[in-house]
C-alpha cells in the first residue's frame, strides 16, 4: 500500500458504535479490565472512572498502533472505507489476529470480495 492512511471520522464513528462507551472500568467477557471505547492496559484498574473526553483521547491514542498495523500489513491498494474497516477489525481483535487472518491473506492476494 502506498502512503500512510489514518482513520476517517466515519471510521471513528464505526469503532465507537461497535465498541460502545463505558466510563467505569469493567471486566470484558474474558476478564480483561476495560474502559472507554474498549481501552485495555495496566492503567485500567477496578474502580477507575473517566470522562467522555478522556475516553475519546484514549481511543485516538490507541488507534495509532492499529493504523500502523494495517498500514504495515496491507500490501495492495485499498480505499478509505476498506482501511477503516480493517482498523476496526484490528482494534477489536488485535493486529496479530489480522496478521493471521484469511481476510488479510485474500486481500493481499487481490481478492477484494
Amino acid at each position: 500500500m502506498t502512503g500512510h492512511k489514518t482513520t476517517s471520522q466515519r471510521g471513528l464513528s464505526l469503532i465507537r458504535q461497535f465498541e460502545g462507551l463505558r466510563l467505569a472500568a469493567y471486566q470484558d467477557m474474558v476478564g480483561v479490565w476495560t474502559i472507554g471505547y474498549g481501552h485495555t492496559g495496566p492503567d485500567v484498574t477496578p474502580g477507575l472512572a473517566i470522562t467522555q473526553q478522556r475516553a475519546e483521547q484514549l481511543l485516538i491514542n490507541d488507534l495509532a498502533q492499529f493504523e500502523r498495523g494495517v498500514n504495515d500489513l496491507v500490501t495492495v491498494q485499498i480505499n478509505q472505507n476498506q482501511f477503516d474497516a480493517l482498523v476496526s477489525f484490528a482494534y477489536n481483535l488485535g493486529v496479530s489476529a489480522l496478521q493471521k487472518s484469511t481476510l488479510l491473506r485474500l486481500l493481499n492476494a487481490g481478492s477484494y470480495k
